[in-house]
């Protein structure tokens, strides 16, 4: 990943600025600092985008993964040939910027529930080739993760059931071809789908896809504990506690990846 971004970032002919300015052989010292308070990730990726282009670079993580920074904070140094540096600079501010600023949304959905038991979770809706570093920087600001990819558990959405016929339908044929060591999830938009989930059984987990509060307490309350319970659809961060007190047992949001900023990191010599 981080490879095929220097790649991306050197372009047929390398740092083209750098070798015309730059006396060869100049050495030099650069912190990577950052503009605003957050919670980092991807200190581990920006790492290794300046050791790729030059092991020979001292580099040396101040700040790690998962912690708190604040505005100011030094989070790494680097030391060496200063050609070397300007051409990881981008690289791994991008990794480090993109990354805390997904780390920093989790952490600040996961305080919004705090002491309901309610967890927040990421979705697969991931950068195409990020999946791993995004899905690591929510467990970074102390989120959960959700399925990795398609084959990591069964989860029944709405077209699911609308291709096959029917709650009943999905459920049975899942009955039918299901290993007993994978979990099946099944998404649902009402409390008469899941009457009748409860009837079939056969899930383990039921989404509850843009319901209101109170159809989702409701729903929690039929269940009693038969099933986990996991809410999504219209989770902002202002509705996140009238969710987490409905009793569900996770809130899953896709903005966690497809929405956050970025955080405003700067490479000073």
């Amino acid at each position: 990943m981080v490879r095929n971004a220097i790649m991306e970032d050197m372009g047929t002919a390398g740092d083209v600025t750098t070798r015309a300015v730059l006396p060869e052989g100049t050495q030099y010292n650069a912190e990577m600092v950052a503009r605003q308070d957050a919670v980092v990730s991807g200190m581990q990726l920006a790492a290794l985008a300046f050791r790729l282009i030059d092991p020979e670079l001292r580099v040396e993580t101040i700040v790690a993964d998962g912690s708190a920074c604040k505005a100011g904070d030094t989070l790494m140094k680097i030391e060496g040939a200063a050609a070397s540096i300007l051409a990881g600079e981008r690289v791994a501010l991008n990794f480090a910027g993109r990354l805390s600023g997904t780390a920093t949304m989790t952490a600040s959905y996961v305080k919004a529930v705090s002491g309901t038991g309610t967890r927040i979770t990421c979705t697969r809706k991931t950068t195409p080739g990020l999946k791993l570093a995004e899905k690591l920087a929510i467990l970074h600001g102390g989120g959960h993760n959700h399925r990795f990819s398609l084959s990591d558990a069964i989860l029944i959405k709405d077209n699911h059931i609308a291709a096959a016929g029917g709650v009943t339908q999905v459920l049975e044929a899942v009955k039918k071809h299901a290993g007993h060591m994978v979990v099946v999830e099944i998404e649902i938009d009402g409390l008469d789908q899941l009457d009748e989930v409860i009837k079939v059984g056969g899930a383990d987990v039921v989404l509850f896809d843009n319901m209101t509060s109170s159809d989702m307490a409701e729903a929690v309350k039929r269940i009693d504990g038969r099933m986990k319970t996991e809410a999504s659809g219209n989770v902002r961060l202002d509705r996140l506690r009238e969710i987490a007190e409905t009793g569900v047992d996770y809130i899953s949001s896709g903005a966690l990846t497809h929405s956050a900023g970025t955080v405003d990191f700067g490479l000073d010599f």
